[in-house]
């Protein structure tokens, strides 16, 4: 018993080490985020006021509202198209694992080579650049994890419950409402969380993608625009606003996740 508890002690540092090196920055971001002076590595007192600076700059407004404009629009079409696709590639006769890889691409595609990608794509439409093209670029980048999310419940899902429903005379897609859909509901949920969270976020192809001017701006776009002249409070205070409002959306995502799992 002794020996087995001295051998966990060193797994047990190293563990420690590992997330006080992830995330010891993060929490230190937070609380200079409430830091008195202007400084951003100097501590003067307790306060609140870089959030209420925050709230008066009409950049920041701008830029937000555009971040939340693109991630609504992006989950909702993401989460659509995801879920029919994950329903057409679990009910295929024959699985196609070209499919799947074509599919799942852009979760392993490094993000700059996707945003070039788009970029060129866009460029020989001739497309006019601005919140429609990040929103399109942004489906492109969330459909698979949507995809993903739903597919894990179908792998559970009883497919016998819409055979019975069809042989009682349910047409296909009263099947689909009323049976599939309640079924598959915590999945999509969890799937549009994390399609959301990750269009919050998201800066390399949006930055891609916004074309010129400071119409199609977004968060994350603000925020880099603003470090190039230095991390003061206000940056910190933004990035802890941006970093909770993702990490509750995820939080929740994975939550309902493993709810729809254990069901």
């Amino acid at each position: 018993m002794e020996r087995d508890v001295k051998t966990r002690w060193p797994g047990r540092l190293i563990l420690l080490a590992l997330f006080s090196f992830l995330y010891l920055p993060i929490a230190v971001l937070v609380l200079l985020s409430f830091n008195d002076s202007g400084l951003p590595t100097s501590w003067s007192g307790f306060s609140t006021r870089w959030y209420r600076s925050l709230m008066g700059n009409q950049d920041i407004l701008h830029a937000a509202w555009n971040t939340l404009v693109v991630a609504l629009f992006a989950t909702l079409i993401a989460t659509v198209l995801g879920t029919l696709l994950a329903l057409g590639m679990e009910t295929r006769a024959r699985r196609s694992n070209g499919l799947e890889a074509l599919v799942f691409s852009p979760m392993v595609i490094p993000d700059i080579v996707l945003a070039v990608a788009l970029l060129t794509f866009l460029s020989r439409l001739n497309a006019t650049m601005g919140l429609h093209t990040i929103i399109l670029s942004h489906v492109i980048f969330d459909l698979a994890f949507v995809c993903s999310v739903v597919r894990a419940r179908l792998k559970t899902f009883d497919f016998s419950i819409v055979e019975a429903s069809r042989d009682l005379g349910a047409s296909p897609f009263q099947t689909f409402w009323r049976i599939t859909f309640p079924v598959l509901l915590p999945a999509i949920v969890a799937g549009a969380l994390l399609a959301f969270t990750l269009s919050v976020d998201e800066f390399i192809i949006a930055f891609f993608t916004a074309g010129a001017g400071r119409s199609s701006i977004t968060l994350p776009m603000q925020i880099y625009s603003m470090i190039r002249f230095g991390i003061t409070p206000e940056i910190n205070a933004l990035a802890t606003i941006v970093m909770a409002v993702s990490a509750g959306a995820l939080v929740l995502s994975q939550w309902l996740n493993r709810e729809n799992r254990s069901q």
